[in-house]
Parts: structure tokens; sequence; C-alpha cells
């Protein structure tokens, strides 16, 4: 801003003092003329080297003079107060001139600063309602400064003292400038916040379309589309022996008088390979057990009575078994890589298996679900673990045992979706047939 204004102010004031001592000695002369006493003015040459000898003064009397000086002291006070207000005037109209160039400032860095803004990933700006409110509080702050000199214009008026209408004008051009810059930022703040409203709804939305798709995948992959083959090409594996290892058939059986019982294994553990599935119920947790502990041959129990099999499976290798039983004389037969290999009869006669019990696979049951003994557990892989309500033809199961047919169970049928795993056992898939073929 320039300040000629005012140095022509100051000038105008100085040249006010000149004429208030003019005046103030015309009323000294002209007190001397009412006694028939004058002066007389007389004019000096530009290049003249001396000025005429003023006459002397004449004396006054006390109470003119009095006047007079009271009247200077007067005058004097009230030029050093508008002197001191136009510094202060001064003073405020820089300072007004630095905020506006603070804004002008702000102003230019908006584009800048939206440009960062685009730059960043997913970067969430601050909040622009803190910039309004600092402005707001600016803007106060300036009009508080202009009431002020209003203020100081109305003390000015009151003690016959005129403030500048220039000054005046300037100040309220700038407030003027202010308040349209000021409305401009927040217009295109609140534009800005409304974008970034919309970028970070837009952001949730596509977060949340993420998630889901995420849940549906993770869904399907617990329904059974893990990526295996087929939901029945899958295996178990137990790597140790311990009492926290186990799978779980989520299906239970109903009330059964005969059943057949098939499953795929491979083991090499010894001294025997453990307990590969039970099936408790509410008073009897070895409603179905086969399991093959310590040096005693693989037995199966049904309602907690024994039947030795002639089975030999822990040679690492995969091998097909089944298990055959009816209530009627207790009759069962056992089957190896499709042959039968043993039979027998009153095993449990003409005891139903009872229904709404767990099936465990790996561990023994002492209670129904759980206590499991460690020396008990199955080390090795198993897989189709299927169940019918029927005794199976020797037929079915050379065809099953030679992969020429696989014949799910009509009671509990090897799904992925059907059997959990804890402990530490893991589910991978398995192509049984192709890993016999390779392994003999």
């Amino acid at each position: 801003m320039s300040e000629l204004p005012i140095f022509s102010i100051m000038n105008s004031f100085h040249f006010g003092l000149f004429c208030v001592y003019a005046l103030a000695f015309g009323r000294f002369a002209h007190g001397q003329a009412e006694k028939g006493e004058r002066f007389l003015c007389t004019a000096v040459p530009i290049g003249a080297d001396s000025c005429p000898v003023p006459p002397e003064p004449l004396q006054s009397s006390s109470a003119q003079e009095e006047e007079l000086r009271n009247t200077v002291m007067q005058l004097r006070e009230t030029i050093l107060q508008q002197k001191e207000t136009i510094v202060n005037q001064l003073g405020t109209i820089k300072e007004l001139t630095s905020k506006l160039t603070k804004c002008e400032s702000a102003s230019d860095s908006s584009g800048s600063w939206r440009k960062i803004k685009q730059d960043t990933m997913d970067d969430v700006p601050r909040d622009p309602n803190d910039t309004v409110y600092n402005m707001g509080k600016t803007m106060q702050s300036l009009k508080d400064r202009l009431e002020n000199l209003e203020q100081q214009q109305m003390r000015a008026n009151v003690s016959g003292v005129s403030f500048p209408n220039e000054l005046r004008d300037l100040l309220q051009r700038r407030l003027g400038d202010l308040e349209s810059q000021l409305l401009k930022k927040v217009n295109e703040l609140e534009e800005e916040k409304s974008q970034l409203y919309n970028e970070t709804a837009a952001h949730r939305q596509s977060t949340e379309n993420t998630l889901s798709a995420l849940m549906n995948r993770i869904k399907e992959l617990e329904k059974g589309n893990s990526g295996f083959r087929s939901p029945e090409n899958f295996k178990l594996s137990f790597p140790l022996r311990t009492n926290y290892l186990y799978g779980r058939v989520k299906k239970s059986l109903p009330e059964m008088y005969a059943f057949t019982v098939c499953m795929w294994l491979k083991s090499s553990s010894s001294p025997g390979i453990g307990t590969p599935f039970s099936y408790g119920v509410p008073g009897q947790a070895n409603e179905i057990v086969l399991i093959e502990w310590g040096n005693n041959p693989i037995e199966l129990l049904i309602n907690d009575k024994v039947a030795r099999l002639p089975l030999s499976l822990n040679d690492g290798r995969w091998h097909h078994i089944c298990v055959t039983w009816t209530t009627r004389d207790g009759l069962w037969e056992a089957y190896q890589d499709g042959q039968m290999t043993g039979s027998g009869e009153n095993l449990a006669p003409w005891h139903p298996i009872k229904a709404d019990g767990v099936i465990i696979l790996g561990q023994e049951q002492d209670i129904v679900g759980g206590r499991f003994d460690a020396t008990q557990a199955f080390v090795g892989e198993l897989s189709h673990f299927n169940i019918w309500d029927r005794i199976l033809r020797p037929q079915d199961v050379l065809g099953m045992a030679n992969c020429t047919n696989y014949m799910p169970g009509n009671v509990v049928a090897w799904a992925d979706i059907d059997v959990e795993v804890f402990g530490g056992a893991t589910k991978s898939p398995a192509e049984l047939c192709e890993d016999r073929l390779f392994s003999s």
C-alpha cells in the first residue's frame, strides 16, 4: 500500500499548525491595534542579503498572554494526539496489508494443495473447517480494528479535527476485498469437503465390496471349494501321537442294525497304528471303535465287545479296508485291499447301534467327544471314510479297492464340508489311486 496519503496528512497538519500560530499572532496584533499601534509588512526581494529589522514587539497585558499561551498549548496537545493517532493508523494499515498478503498467498497455494492431495494414495486430508474458523477469527479481528478506527474518528470529530476520509475509504475497500476473498475461500473449501466426502464414500464402498468378496471366498472354502479336484479328493494327516490332534465328522449316525465302514489308511507307526476312528454315544463311549493298540492286533469294538481282525496296515503304504457287521448273530467280515481276510460271529449280537453319537477320526473316546489318550492316537494318513447302513457285497468292496468304482456312504459320505480338523491335524489334496500306483 502506498504511504503517500499519510505524508499528505502530515503536511496538512503542519500547515494547520502554521495557521494556528498565524491566527494567534493575528489576535495579538489585533489587540495592539486597539490601542493605536500596528505592524507593517515589508516585501523582501529574492536576492536580498538580509531581512529588514522587525520592530520590537509590543508588550501585552498579562491576561491576554495567558489566554494565548493556553490556546497554543491546547492546539499543540491536539496536534500531538492526532500525530499519535496517525502513527497507530499507519501500523494498522500495514498489519491489514500483511493479513491481505497472507490471504492471497493462501488462495494461491490452494491449487498446489489440491495437487498434493491428488498425488497421495488414499491419504485423507485434514478437515477444512479449521481453516474456515481461523479465517473467520481473522475477519472478526479486522472488523474490530475498523470499529476502533471509526471510534477514533468520532473522538477526533468531537475534538474538532476531521479524520481523513481517504484512509477510511481505503480501509473499507480493503475490508470488503478481504470479505470477498474469505467467501470465495469458504466456497472452495466447501466444494473440496464435498469432493472429499464423495471420495471417502467411494473408498469405503470399495473396501466393503472387497471384504464381502473375501467373506464369500471363505464361505466357499468352508463349504469345500478349497481347490480340491472334487469334494472327496482330500486326506487327513496326523503326524504325531498326541491327545489333541484329531478330526471330527459333523454328521452323526441313525439307529442301525447293520453297517459297513470303509476307508483308506496309510501308516508306518509301531507298535500299533492307534485308533483310525471311534463312535461314542451317551452312556457308551465305545459304541463302535477300530483300534490297534500296542502289540495287540487290530480290534473291532461294538458296545465295548471285541473282535480281533486279521489286518496288517503299518507298512507305510495306502491300504483300503472295510469292516461289515450285522446285529443278527453278531456276524462280521474284514476286507483289506478288496480281499476278505477274516470273518466271525457273536460280536454284540442283537444289539442295535445307537443314534446321535459323535464320530472322531484319529482318537479313541473315553467320554463322548473327548478325554483322548495319546497312546491310543492314530499316526498316519486317512481318507475316504464312508459308512453305509447295510452290508456291502464283496464285488462292491473290490471295485472301490481297485479304483474302478466309487460309492459314497449313504449314512456318512466323505466330503470336505463335513469334516473338521483340530490340534494341528491337516487337510490336503489326495489322489489315492494315483498315489497307490506310484508307490507300488
